[in-house]
């Protein structure tokens, strides 16, 4: 019976059972076959802000390596990984009474090359040249939504 340095002692009946039972698959030659859903759930996990691909691996009696190879794999887009539910994301609001239009020369300021201006009705949108395109196209979406 292989004795581990913690004092635990396993027999390869345990150790095969446990591989089995949620490690991955085992193959006759003792080597764990792990199937791609559950790579893809390792590897999502590692990417979580502020966990440590060492921990998972211990988690899952795996190697850091090994996890590390499963990430490459993913960032080549041979490893699916599962969608990620992010928190959607949220920009103030702010509602104004309504001006009659000024009877001055007063108007509102042009956009400037630097902005993206996004008009919906009476809506006007402003928004930095720097805002990313997925920002600009949920405002887009959410805006489209409401119209």
């Amino acid at each position: 019976m292989p004795v581990l340095d913690q004092g635990w002692s396993f027999s390869m009946e345990d150790t095969l059972e446990f591989f089995r039972s949620g490690g991955g698959d085992v193959s006759a030659a003792g080597r764990r076959r792990w199937p791609d859903d559950l790579k893809a759930q390792i590897v999502a996990e590692t990417l979580e802000p502020g966990v440590a691909v060492r921990d998972v691996a211990d988690r899952y009696g795996l190697r850091a390596n090994r996890i590390s190879e499963w990430r490459r794999l993913a960032k080549d887009g041979k490893l699916v990984l599962p969608a990620v539910s992010e928190p959607p994301g949220f920009a103030p609001l702010m509602l104004c009474d309504e001006e009659p239009p000024s009877s001055s020369s007063e108007s509102t300021p042009a956009p400037t090359a630097s902005s993206i201006e996004i008009m919906v009705g009476k809506v006007s949108i402003r928004l930095d040249a720097g805002t990313s395109a997925a920002r600009i196209a949920e405002i887009v979406r959410a805006v489209g939504a409401r119209t």
